[in-house]
């Protein structure tokens, strides 16, 4: 698929209502566009499912790449988005014009707690070291019993087939408990994704009870950027 039609497909797409139990999810995704077109359109259809939920976005506050063409097809779906971005980042990420709600923060550590706290759950596009390590601490935030938010992977044409087959390697290698695999949900197609999220009940058990660095005290302190 063409640009053209990447851009056509973000304003073209016929928008359904249909309920949801989130009130707004967070999208980490890569702040480029990726080699094949499959991954904008995944983000474009991921924009669009939230948007036929009634669900509102929020995300790393980037105009460029797979954030930009999710935030857009959101907010012109006439959805609420929250983009959230460090202040050094904003000349990088950011070029053009930007949609909806930008919140300027310190670091990085805020402005993952900062998304952490906003959402009901949290969905992975295609991305890099960035979108990894994002996906990744709320993962491990889930497993401490932190939050018990679904955490989703839009695994668009497999893109993410080696770190669920690592992941696994890690169950059978006796570093990640069974039950622990199941915080993570995987599906090709964001309607898919969304459903299965939708339908999601955590199986781990809780490994500590609502930590002191809570996420909400984390967005407020000005020294959130913490070493781990």
């Amino acid at each position: 698929m063409e640009e053209q039609e990447v851009q056509s497909e973000l304003h073209t797409l016929e928008i359904k209502t249909t309920p949801s139990r989130f009130k707004r999810v967070c999208v980490f995704c890569g702040s480029s566009p990726g080699k094949k077109p499959s991954y904008q359109l995944a983000a474009i259809q991921l924009g669009h499912e939230l948007v036929e939920r009634s669900i509102d976005l929020v995300y790393g506050g980037g105009s460029i790449g797979l954030m930009g063409l999710v935030s857009q097809a959101v907010f012109h779906g006439g959805r609420h988005v929250i983009g959230v971005i460090p202040k050094t980042l904003m000349p990088r990420e950011i070029t053009g014009e930007t949609v909806g709600e930008v919140r300027p923060v310190a670091g990085m550590h805020q402005r993952k707690a900062e998304m952490s706290r906003h959402a009901d759950a949290f969905i992975a596009l295609p991305g890099g070291y960035g979108t990894l390590e994002e996906l990744l601490e709320v993962i491990t935030w889930a497993q401490l019993g932190i939050h018990d938010k679904p955490v989703g992977l839009l695994n668009v044409d497999g893109y993410y087939n080696s770190l669920l087959s690592f992941i696994d390697k890690a169950v059978d290698e006796g570093f990640i408990a069974p039950a622990a695999r199941h915080i993570i949900v995987s599906a090709p197609t964001a309607h898919e994704l969304l459903f299965k999220l939708e339908e999601y009940v955590p199986k781990h058990e809780e490994g500590a009870p609502k930590l002191s660095w809570e996420m909400e005290q984390l967005c407020q302190s000005p020294k959130s950027d913490i070493s781990r």
